[in-house]
């Protein structure tokens, strides 16, 4: 039996207009003139016989038959997105987009990369730093790297590397009027802290510190300007071993004390598992998987 199916460009129109109430910003959203939203409208409801809209001089309603057509529409519209875009991302040429925390692509990941396009000159990469998780349904990222428990639903994921968190502050903190010599003399130096991720509390307890106020000092939301902080010497940082290991090696910072904690987080790999034996995402997974073996952080699978 065929489909009777009214004009795409109608349905569009309409279902951007019942969703947002407006022509003008479903126009914006479809990019057309609010004129041919309002035309592919009266179309529709030409086609249909009915009326979805009742328009006043300042608003636009849906009529009862508009509502009830409304939620099935966009779910089907969301499901030929959906569809669309998981058929073109099945496709293995084209570059490979990643999603990464800012920090970790500043800090680890790009200085690393030279190495990846030398092994692998046939894979175009594009970078998307990026402190949310995607949304691999919606978006056209391949594969992300991310920080946390290793609870991804319904994708692939591969522990990178674990990391310990401790003290790090500029080589300056060492000497002057409250030299860092023991943990307890935090309490005459600022802290700083990595909004979301570092926890001076878990430290201080672990270090057995109890007059030290593991609440006060600075927040940051970005791990690189808390290091930056440490560096110019504002404070004394709870860092990430991982963010940090370049500026130690440096000796642009120390670590004051030898205390450190394991992290409950850790880096993973992610990507959906329908799309995860595409060679180019094949390639990047275990070039980052051999990168930390050559640096005794990787853990594998």
């Amino acid at each position: 039996m065929a489909r009777r199916l009214p004009p795409l460009n109608a349905l569009r129109a309409f279902e951007a207009a019942a969703r947002h109430l407006s022509f003008t910003q479903a126009a914006e959203e479809l990019h057309v003139t609010q004129a041919a939203v309002s035309h592919q409208v009266k179309g529709l409801e030409d086609y249909l016989g009915i009326k979805l809209f009742r328009r006043f001089n300042r608003a636009l309603l849906l009529t009862d038959e508009g509502q009830a057509y409304l939620p099935s529409l966009t779910k089907a519209l969301d499901l030929i997105d959906h569809t669309t875009r998981r058929l073109v991302k099945k496709d293995p040429s084209g570059p490979l987009t990643v999603s990464v925390l800012p920090s970790f692509a500043a800090r680890w990941l790009v200085p690393r990369l030279g190495r990846f396009q030398r092994a692998h000159p046939e894979v175009d990469l594009r970078i998307d730093p990026a402190a949310h998780m995607v949304d691999f349904d919606r978006g056209d990222v391949d594969i992300g790297i991310r920080y946390g428990r290793g609870d991804y639903p319904k994708l692939r994921a591969d522990r990178l590397m674990e990391e310990d968190i401790f003290p790090v502050c500029n080589p300056a903190l060492l000497k002057g009027e409250h030299p860092l010599e023991d943990p307890e003399d935090l309490s005459h130096h600022t802290l700083l802290h990595d909004d979301g991720h570092g926890d001076w509390r878990t430290w201080l307890l672990a270090a057995s510190v109890e007059r030290v106020d593991p609440t006060r000092g600075m927040v940051f939301s970005d791990s690189s300007m808390l290091i930056e902080a440490a560096k110019q010497g504002q404070g004394v940082a709870l860092a990430r071993s991982v963010l940090a290991a370049d500026e130690l090696e440096a000796g642009t910072l120390v670590r004051p004390f030898g205390e450190g904690v394991p992290s409950e987080y850790a880096y993973y790999i992610v990507c959906p598992e329908d799309t995860a034996g595409q060679p180019k995402i094949v390639a990047f997974r275990e070039w980052l998987l051999s990168e930390t073996r050559g640096e005794g952080g990787g853990v594998g699978d």
